[in-house]
Protein backbone atom coordinates (compact mmCIF):
# COMPACT_ATOMS: atom_id res chain seq x y z
CA UNK A 1 0.00 0.00 0.00
CA UNK A 2 1.34 3.45 -0.85
CA UNK A 3 1.93 6.10 1.78
CA UNK A 4 -1.01 8.20 0.54
CA UNK A 5 -3.51 5.36 0.84
CA UNK A 6 -2.22 4.48 4.32
CA UNK A 7 -2.67 8.10 5.42
CA UNK A 8 -6.24 8.24 4.05
CA UNK A 9 -7.18 5.00 5.84
CA UNK A 10 -5.77 6.27 9.11
CA UNK A 11 -7.59 9.61 8.74
CA UNK A 12 -10.89 7.87 7.97
CA UNK A 13 -10.54 5.59 11.02
CA UNK A 14 -9.75 8.55 13.22
CA UNK A 15 -12.86 10.41 11.96
CA UNK A 16 -15.07 7.36 12.60
CA UNK A 17 -13.69 6.89 16.08
CA UNK A 18 -14.13 10.57 16.90
CA UNK A 19 -17.72 10.47 15.59
CA UNK A 20 -18.51 7.41 17.70
CA UNK A 21 -17.08 9.07 20.81
CA UNK A 22 -19.04 12.28 20.16
CA UNK A 23 -22.25 10.34 19.51
CA UNK A 24 -21.78 8.34 22.69
CA UNK A 25 -21.17 11.52 24.65
CA UNK A 26 -24.35 13.03 23.23
CA UNK A 27 -26.37 9.97 24.24
CA UNK A 28 -24.97 10.07 27.78
CA UNK A 29 -25.66 13.81 28.00
CA UNK A 30 -29.26 13.32 26.87
CA UNK A 31 -29.85 10.51 29.37
CA UNK A 32 -28.35 12.50 32.21
CA UNK A 33 -30.30 15.59 31.15
CA UNK A 34 -33.61 13.72 31.20
CA UNK A 35 -33.02 12.09 34.59
CA UNK A 36 -31.52 15.18 36.25
CA UNK A 37 -33.83 17.76 37.83
CA UNK A 38 -34.66 20.55 35.41
CA UNK A 39 -34.61 24.17 36.51
CA UNK A 40 -38.08 25.55 37.14
CA UNK A 41 -39.53 29.02 37.06
CA UNK A 42 -42.07 29.83 39.75
CA UNK A 43 -44.07 32.96 40.23
CA UNK A 44 -45.53 33.44 43.71
CA UNK A 45 -48.65 35.62 43.48
CA UNK A 46 -48.57 38.76 45.51
CA UNK A 47 -50.66 38.38 48.65
CA UNK A 48 -51.25 39.94 52.03
CA UNK A 49 -52.79 38.81 55.31
CA UNK A 50 -55.57 41.23 56.17
CA UNK A 51 -57.79 41.30 59.25
CA UNK A 52 -61.12 42.96 58.37
CA UNK A 53 -62.22 45.85 60.50
CA UNK A 54 -64.72 44.45 63.00
CA UNK A 55 -68.25 45.72 63.17
CA UNK A 56 -70.21 46.56 66.27
CA UNK A 57 -71.15 43.61 68.47
CA UNK A 58 -74.92 43.20 68.15
CA UNK A 59 -76.94 40.82 70.32
CA UNK A 60 -80.68 40.14 70.02
CA UNK A 61 -82.72 39.11 73.06
CA UNK A 62 -85.96 37.13 73.03
CA UNK A 63 -88.06 39.52 75.08
CA UNK A 64 -91.49 38.82 76.54
CA UNK A 65 -92.64 35.24 77.06
CA UNK A 66 -95.83 34.67 75.08
CA UNK A 67 -99.10 33.03 76.12
CA UNK A 68 -101.63 31.81 73.59
CA UNK A 69 -105.25 30.71 74.04
CA UNK A 70 -106.04 32.75 77.15
CA UNK A 71 -109.02 34.42 75.47
CA UNK A 72 -111.70 31.77 74.66
CA UNK A 73 -113.24 34.12 72.10
CA UNK A 74 -109.89 34.43 70.30
CA UNK A 75 -107.87 31.24 70.99
CA UNK A 76 -105.02 32.16 68.62
CA UNK A 77 -104.39 35.55 70.19
CA UNK A 78 -100.94 36.00 71.78
CA UNK A 79 -100.44 38.05 74.94
CA UNK A 80 -97.51 38.75 77.22
CA UNK A 81 -97.16 36.16 79.99
CA UNK A 82 -94.24 37.98 81.59
CA UNK A 83 -91.08 39.97 80.93
CA UNK A 84 -87.70 38.36 81.59
CA UNK A 85 -84.90 39.54 83.85
CA UNK A 86 -81.77 40.49 81.90
CA UNK A 87 -78.15 40.14 82.99
CA UNK A 88 -75.62 41.80 80.70
CA UNK A 89 -72.12 43.26 80.65
CA UNK A 90 -69.38 44.04 78.17
CA UNK A 91 -65.65 44.56 78.07
CA UNK A 92 -66.02 48.27 77.28
CA UNK A 93 -68.88 49.52 79.40
CA UNK A 94 -72.62 49.31 78.97
CA UNK A 95 -74.16 48.43 75.61
CA UNK A 96 -76.64 50.63 73.79
CA UNK A 97 -80.15 49.19 74.16
CA UNK A 98 -82.92 49.54 71.56
CA UNK A 99 -86.45 48.09 71.87
CA UNK A 100 -87.78 45.90 69.04
CA UNK A 101 -91.56 46.06 68.94
CA UNK A 102 -93.73 42.91 68.93
CA UNK A 103 -96.79 44.03 66.97
CA UNK A 104 -98.47 40.62 67.08
CA UNK A 105 -98.84 40.74 70.87
CA UNK A 106 -102.35 41.92 71.70
CA UNK A 107 -101.29 44.13 74.59
CA UNK A 108 -97.97 45.12 73.08
CA UNK A 109 -94.52 43.92 73.97
CA UNK A 110 -90.91 44.14 72.92
CA UNK A 111 -87.52 42.52 72.72
CA UNK A 112 -84.15 44.22 73.08
CA UNK A 113 -81.23 44.80 70.76
CA UNK A 114 -77.87 45.35 72.48
CA UNK A 115 -75.05 47.07 70.59
CA UNK A 116 -71.43 47.26 71.77
CA UNK A 117 -69.64 49.87 69.66
CA UNK A 118 -66.19 49.22 68.20
CA UNK A 119 -63.41 51.12 69.95
CA UNK A 120 -59.93 51.42 68.51
CA UNK A 121 -60.66 48.83 65.78
CA UNK A 122 -61.54 46.26 68.44
CA UNK A 123 -65.03 44.80 68.81
CA UNK A 124 -65.95 44.62 72.50
CA UNK A 125 -66.89 41.39 74.20
CA UNK A 126 -70.56 41.45 75.13
CA UNK A 127 -72.74 38.88 76.91
CA UNK A 128 -76.39 38.95 77.92
CA UNK A 129 -78.86 36.31 79.09
CA UNK A 130 -82.57 36.48 79.94
CA UNK A 131 -84.50 34.32 82.38
CA UNK A 132 -88.12 34.16 83.50
CA UNK A 133 -89.97 32.12 86.13
CA UNK A 134 -93.68 31.53 85.54
CA UNK A 135 -96.30 30.25 87.95
CA UNK A 136 -99.64 30.81 86.20
CA UNK A 137 -102.62 28.52 85.64
CA UNK A 138 -101.47 27.76 82.09
CA UNK A 139 -97.69 28.30 82.26
CA UNK A 140 -95.24 27.12 84.91
CA UNK A 141 -91.49 26.64 85.08
CA UNK A 142 -88.17 28.34 84.35
CA UNK A 143 -87.00 29.48 80.91
CA UNK A 144 -83.65 31.06 80.06
CA UNK A 145 -81.79 31.87 76.87
CA UNK A 146 -78.75 33.96 75.92
CA UNK A 147 -79.03 37.02 73.69
CA UNK A 148 -77.30 36.17 70.41
CA UNK A 149 -76.51 37.62 66.98
CA UNK A 150 -79.07 37.32 64.20
CA UNK A 151 -78.42 34.81 61.42
CA UNK A 152 -79.50 34.15 57.86
CA UNK A 153 -79.45 30.36 58.25
CA UNK A 154 -80.27 28.32 61.35
CA UNK A 155 -82.12 25.23 62.63
CA UNK A 156 -84.74 24.65 65.33
CA UNK A 157 -84.12 21.14 66.73
CA UNK A 158 -86.58 20.47 69.54
CA UNK A 159 -90.07 21.26 68.35
CA UNK A 160 -93.22 19.28 69.18
CA UNK A 161 -96.85 19.33 68.05
CA UNK A 162 -98.10 16.63 70.39
CA UNK A 163 -101.23 17.13 72.44
CA UNK A 164 -100.54 19.46 75.36
CA UNK A 165 -97.60 21.25 73.75
CA UNK A 166 -97.69 24.83 72.58
CA UNK A 167 -94.56 25.68 70.59
CA UNK A 168 -93.94 29.06 68.98
CA UNK A 169 -91.11 29.98 66.60
CA UNK A 170 -90.20 33.52 67.63
CA UNK A 171 -88.48 35.55 64.89
CA UNK A 172 -86.76 38.84 65.73
CA UNK A 173 -85.40 41.18 63.05
CA UNK A 174 -82.90 43.71 64.49
CA UNK A 175 -82.06 45.20 61.08
CA UNK A 176 -83.32 48.33 59.36
CA UNK A 177 -84.80 46.47 56.37
CA UNK A 178 -87.55 43.82 56.33
CA UNK A 179 -86.68 40.14 56.32
CA UNK A 180 -88.32 37.41 54.27
CA UNK A 181 -88.08 34.25 56.37
CA UNK A 182 -88.68 30.77 54.97
CA UNK A 183 -89.52 28.01 57.46
CA UNK A 184 -89.14 24.41 56.23
CA UNK A 185 -90.32 21.64 58.57
CA UNK A 186 -88.61 18.24 58.36
CA UNK A 187 -90.26 15.15 59.74
CA UNK A 188 -92.99 12.66 58.86
CA UNK A 189 -94.76 15.61 57.22
CA UNK A 190 -92.69 18.10 55.24
CA UNK A 191 -94.06 21.60 54.82
CA UNK A 192 -92.89 25.17 54.34
CA UNK A 193 -94.08 28.68 55.05
CA UNK A 194 -92.83 32.17 54.27
CA UNK A 195 -93.12 35.01 56.78
CA UNK A 196 -92.31 38.71 56.43
CA UNK A 197 -90.74 40.17 59.57
CA UNK A 198 -90.67 43.99 59.42
CA UNK A 199 -87.54 45.93 60.31
CA UNK A 200 -86.74 46.27 64.01
CA UNK A 201 -89.62 44.06 65.09
CA UNK A 202 -90.57 40.62 66.36
CA UNK A 203 -93.29 38.14 65.40
CA UNK A 204 -94.11 34.53 66.25
CA UNK A 205 -95.41 31.55 64.26
CA UNK A 206 -97.18 28.60 65.96
CA UNK A 207 -95.35 25.40 65.08
CA UNK A 208 -98.68 23.65 64.55
CA UNK A 209 -99.40 26.01 61.63
CA UNK A 210 -96.31 24.66 59.90
CA UNK A 211 -95.84 21.05 61.04
CA UNK A 212 -99.27 19.78 62.15
CA UNK A 213 -99.29 15.98 62.27
CA UNK A 214 -95.49 15.71 62.02
CA UNK A 215 -93.52 13.48 64.37
CA UNK A 216 -90.40 15.06 65.88
CA UNK A 217 -90.35 18.16 63.64
CA UNK A 218 -87.13 20.06 62.98
CA UNK A 219 -87.33 23.43 61.24
CA UNK A 220 -84.82 25.02 58.87
CA UNK A 221 -84.93 28.83 59.10
CA UNK A 222 -83.51 30.93 56.25
CA UNK A 223 -83.74 34.72 56.00
CA UNK A 224 -83.41 36.96 52.96
CA UNK A 225 -82.81 40.66 53.43
CA UNK A 226 -82.02 41.21 57.08
CA UNK A 227 -80.83 38.29 59.24
CA UNK A 228 -83.15 37.21 62.07
CA UNK A 229 -82.82 35.65 65.50
CA UNK A 230 -84.89 32.44 65.74
CA UNK A 231 -85.90 30.98 69.12
CA UNK A 232 -88.33 28.18 69.96
CA UNK A 233 -90.61 28.99 72.89
CA UNK A 234 -92.16 25.82 74.30
CA UNK A 235 -94.75 25.04 76.96
CA UNK A 236 -96.32 21.79 78.10
CA UNK A 237 -99.68 21.06 79.73
CA UNK A 238 -100.73 17.68 81.15
CA UNK A 239 -104.53 17.44 81.38
CA UNK A 240 -105.19 20.92 82.80
CA UNK A 241 -101.93 21.39 84.71
CA UNK A 242 -98.87 23.27 83.40
CA UNK A 243 -95.79 21.02 83.23
CA UNK A 244 -92.93 23.21 82.09
CA UNK A 245 -91.67 25.96 79.80
CA UNK A 246 -88.48 26.37 77.79
CA UNK A 247 -86.62 28.72 75.46
CA UNK A 248 -84.52 26.88 72.90
CA UNK A 249 -81.96 28.70 70.81
CA UNK A 250 -81.46 27.88 67.14
CA UNK A 251 -78.28 26.06 66.08
CA UNK A 252 -76.17 27.32 63.21
CA UNK A 253 -75.68 24.09 61.22
CA UNK A 254 -75.36 20.29 61.44
CA UNK A 255 -72.13 18.95 62.95
CA UNK A 256 -70.07 15.77 62.63
CA UNK A 257 -68.81 15.99 66.21
CA UNK A 258 -71.22 17.56 68.70
CA UNK A 259 -70.69 18.00 72.44
CA UNK A 260 -73.73 18.53 74.70
CA UNK A 261 -72.74 19.37 78.31
CA UNK A 262 -75.17 19.66 81.21
CA UNK A 263 -77.51 16.71 80.56
CA UNK A 264 -79.35 15.46 83.65
CA UNK A 265 -81.20 12.16 84.09
CA UNK A 266 -83.89 12.18 86.78
CA UNK A 267 -85.55 9.39 88.71
CA UNK A 268 -88.40 8.15 86.52
CA UNK A 269 -91.89 8.81 87.79
CA UNK A 270 -95.16 7.52 86.42
CA UNK A 271 -95.17 7.55 82.62
CA UNK A 272 -91.91 9.52 82.32
CA UNK A 273 -89.70 6.52 81.55
CA UNK A 274 -88.34 8.33 78.47
CA UNK A 275 -87.82 11.61 80.29
CA UNK A 276 -84.36 12.08 78.70
CA UNK A 277 -84.06 11.52 74.95
CA UNK A 278 -81.56 12.42 72.23
CA UNK A 279 -83.08 13.76 69.00
CA UNK A 280 -81.04 13.33 65.82
CA UNK A 281 -81.40 14.07 62.11
CA UNK A 282 -79.09 13.99 59.11
CA UNK A 283 -80.52 16.61 56.73
CA UNK A 284 -78.75 15.66 53.50
CA UNK A 285 -77.66 11.99 53.45
CA UNK A 286 -78.07 8.67 55.25
CA UNK A 287 -75.68 8.50 58.17
CA UNK A 288 -74.41 6.35 61.00
CA UNK A 289 -74.23 8.23 64.30
CA UNK A 290 -72.58 7.12 67.53
CA UNK A 291 -73.91 8.60 70.79
CA UNK A 292 -71.44 8.42 73.68
CA UNK A 293 -72.45 9.32 77.24
CA UNK A 294 -69.97 10.21 80.01
CA UNK A 295 -70.80 10.99 83.63
CA UNK A 296 -69.88 14.48 84.80
CA UNK A 297 -66.29 14.50 86.05
CA UNK A 298 -65.40 11.16 84.49
CA UNK A 299 -63.59 10.09 81.33
CA UNK A 300 -65.16 6.63 81.52
CA UNK A 301 -67.97 5.80 79.10
CA UNK A 302 -71.35 5.28 80.74
CA UNK A 303 -73.05 4.19 77.52
CA UNK A 304 -72.54 3.99 73.76
CA UNK A 305 -75.35 3.78 71.21
CA UNK A 306 -75.21 3.24 67.43
CA UNK A 307 -78.01 5.09 65.64
CA UNK A 308 -78.62 4.66 61.87
CA UNK A 309 -80.13 7.78 60.32
CA UNK A 310 -82.17 8.19 57.15
CA UNK A 311 -81.72 11.49 55.32
CA UNK A 312 -84.30 14.07 56.37
CA UNK A 313 -85.99 11.80 58.94
CA UNK A 314 -85.63 12.81 62.63
CA UNK A 315 -85.36 10.05 65.23
CA UNK A 316 -85.03 9.85 69.02
CA UNK A 317 -82.93 7.70 71.34
CA UNK A 318 -83.97 7.13 74.96
CA UNK A 319 -81.32 7.30 77.68
CA UNK A 320 -83.60 5.76 80.31
CA UNK A 321 -81.29 2.74 80.72
CA UNK A 322 -78.67 4.95 82.40
CA UNK A 323 -78.63 5.74 86.11
CA UNK A 324 -79.88 9.13 87.32
CA UNK A 325 -77.13 11.72 87.37
CA UNK A 326 -75.35 14.39 85.34
CA UNK A 327 -73.76 13.59 82.01
CA UNK A 328 -72.09 14.87 78.88
CA UNK A 329 -73.45 13.54 75.58
CA UNK A 330 -71.28 13.37 72.47
CA UNK A 331 -72.59 12.70 68.96
CA UNK A 332 -70.15 11.59 66.24
CA UNK A 333 -71.28 10.84 62.70
CA UNK A 334 -69.82 10.17 59.27
CA UNK A 335 -71.86 13.11 57.91
CA UNK A 336 -73.04 16.31 59.65
CA UNK A 337 -76.14 15.80 61.81
CA UNK A 338 -78.42 17.91 64.01
CA UNK A 339 -78.72 16.91 67.65
CA UNK A 340 -80.33 17.92 70.92
CA UNK A 341 -81.27 16.34 74.26
CA UNK A 342 -84.63 16.82 75.96
CA UNK A 343 -84.67 16.32 79.73
CA UNK A 344 -87.86 16.19 81.81
CA UNK A 345 -87.83 16.58 85.57
CA UNK A 346 -90.79 14.26 86.18
CA UNK A 347 -94.15 13.11 84.91
CA UNK A 348 -96.49 15.19 87.05
CA UNK A 349 -97.80 18.76 87.22
CA UNK A 350 -95.59 21.68 88.25
CA UNK A 351 -92.57 19.92 86.76
CA UNK A 352 -90.26 21.41 84.16
CA UNK A 353 -88.25 20.40 81.11
CA UNK A 354 -85.32 21.82 79.13
CA UNK A 355 -83.55 21.19 75.85
CA UNK A 356 -79.75 20.80 75.84
CA UNK A 357 -78.04 21.94 72.63
CA UNK A 358 -74.50 21.36 71.29
CA UNK A 359 -71.89 23.66 72.82
CA UNK A 360 -69.38 24.97 70.24
CA UNK A 361 -65.65 24.88 70.85
CA UNK A 362 -64.25 27.92 72.63
CA UNK A 363 -60.53 28.66 72.30
CA UNK A 364 -60.43 32.34 73.28
CA UNK A 365 -61.78 34.58 76.01
CA UNK A 366 -65.56 34.56 76.32
CA UNK A 367 -68.07 36.22 78.63
CA UNK A 368 -70.83 34.24 80.36
CA UNK A 369 -73.86 36.15 81.65
CA UNK A 370 -75.64 34.32 84.48
CA UNK A 371 -79.24 35.56 84.89
CA UNK A 372 -81.58 35.29 87.84
CA UNK A 373 -82.36 31.65 88.59
CA UNK A 374 -81.80 28.74 91.00
CA UNK A 375 -78.45 27.04 91.64
CA UNK A 376 -76.57 28.14 88.50
CA UNK A 377 -73.52 26.09 87.55
CA UNK A 378 -70.96 26.25 84.78
CA UNK A 379 -70.19 22.88 83.14
CA UNK A 380 -66.87 22.60 81.27
CA UNK A 381 -65.91 19.77 78.90
CA UNK A 382 -62.42 19.03 77.55
CA UNK A 383 -62.36 16.75 74.50
CA UNK A 384 -58.63 17.18 73.91
CA UNK A 385 -55.81 14.78 74.84
CA UNK A 386 -54.19 17.16 77.35
CA UNK A 387 -55.53 18.68 80.57
CA UNK A 388 -56.90 22.22 80.47
CA UNK A 389 -57.22 25.00 83.03
CA UNK A 390 -60.04 27.55 82.80
CA UNK A 391 -59.82 30.87 84.62
CA UNK A 392 -63.30 31.99 85.72
CA UNK A 393 -63.40 35.61 86.90
CA UNK A 394 -66.30 38.01 87.63
CA UNK A 395 -66.18 40.94 85.21
CA UNK A 396 -67.26 43.42 87.89
CA UNK A 397 -64.39 42.36 90.14
CA UNK A 398 -63.58 39.44 92.37
CA UNK A 399 -61.09 36.66 92.84
CA UNK A 400 -60.60 34.43 89.77
CA UNK A 401 -61.04 30.70 90.18
CA UNK A 402 -58.92 28.19 88.26
CA UNK A 403 -60.94 25.15 87.20
CA UNK A 404 -58.99 22.05 86.18
CA UNK A 405 -60.62 20.08 83.36
CA UNK A 406 -58.86 16.75 82.76
CA UNK A 407 -58.30 15.48 79.24
CA UNK A 408 -61.36 13.70 77.87
CA UNK A 409 -63.40 14.61 80.94
CA UNK A 410 -65.49 17.43 82.44
CA UNK A 411 -65.77 19.67 85.50
CA UNK A 412 -68.32 22.04 86.98
CA UNK A 413 -68.29 25.09 89.22
CA UNK A 414 -71.01 26.99 91.04
CA UNK A 415 -71.55 30.56 89.86
CA UNK A 416 -73.64 33.45 91.13
CA UNK A 417 -76.88 34.66 89.53
CA UNK A 418 -77.01 38.16 88.06
CA UNK A 419 -73.24 38.05 87.47
CA UNK A 420 -71.15 38.12 84.29
CA UNK A 421 -67.95 36.06 84.20
CA UNK A 422 -64.90 36.05 81.96
CA UNK A 423 -63.65 32.61 80.91
CA UNK A 424 -60.14 32.04 79.58
CA UNK A 425 -58.89 28.52 78.93
CA UNK A 426 -55.43 27.09 78.38
CA UNK A 427 -56.92 24.98 75.58
CA UNK A 428 -60.16 24.49 73.66
CA UNK A 429 -63.23 23.72 75.79
CA UNK A 430 -67.01 23.33 75.49
CA UNK A 431 -69.24 24.95 78.11
CA UNK A 432 -72.87 25.20 79.21
CA UNK A 433 -74.75 26.88 82.04
CA UNK A 434 -77.34 24.88 84.00
CA UNK A 435 -80.02 25.88 86.51
CA UNK A 436 -81.82 23.17 88.45
CA UNK A 437 -84.44 23.17 91.17
CA UNK A 438 -87.81 21.54 91.83
CA UNK A 439 -90.06 22.70 89.01
CA UNK A 440 -87.28 24.75 87.41
CA UNK A 441 -84.86 23.61 84.69
CA UNK A 442 -82.79 25.59 82.20
CA UNK A 443 -79.67 24.78 80.16
CA UNK A 444 -77.90 26.79 77.46
CA UNK A 445 -74.47 26.61 75.77
CA UNK A 446 -71.81 29.30 75.76
CA UNK A 447 -70.82 30.65 72.35
CA UNK A 448 -67.56 32.20 71.12
CA UNK A 449 -67.33 35.99 71.10
CA UNK A 450 -69.61 37.46 68.45
CA UNK A 451 -67.24 40.21 67.30
CA UNK A 452 -64.11 38.12 66.66
CA UNK A 453 -62.62 38.65 63.18
CA UNK A 454 -60.31 36.13 61.51
CA UNK A 455 -57.55 37.23 59.13
CA UNK A 456 -57.98 36.49 55.42
CA UNK A 457 -55.52 36.26 52.52
CA UNK A 458 -55.99 38.92 49.82
CA UNK A 459 -54.63 38.46 46.27
CA UNK A 460 -54.50 41.77 44.36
Amino acid sequence: MSGTRAFRAAATGARLLTGAVVAGACVVAVVLGVTAPWPSVQHEPASAEVTPLPGDTVLVCNGDFRAIGRDPANPFQMVTAGSPALSAAGSSGSAETTPLVADDLAEGGSAQRLVGAVEGRVAPLLAATESISLAAEDLSGLAAAPCRPASQDSWIVGGSVQTGTEDLIVLTNPGVVPSTVTLVAHGSVRASRTVIVPAESQSAVPLTSLAAGSDLPMVHVTATGSPVRAVLQSSLTRTLDPAGVDLQDAVAAPQQHAVLPGVRLFETQGDSGDSTVVRLMSPDADAQAVVTVNALGSAATAGTFDVPLTAGAPTELSLSALSPGEYTVRVDSDTPVLSGVRQQEGGGPQDDFAWVLPAPEIDDEVLAAIPLGPAPRLVLVNTEDVDATVQVEPVAGGEPVAVEVPAGSSSSIEVRPRTVYSLTGSGPIHASVTMTDTGALAVWPLWPAAGTQQSITVYP
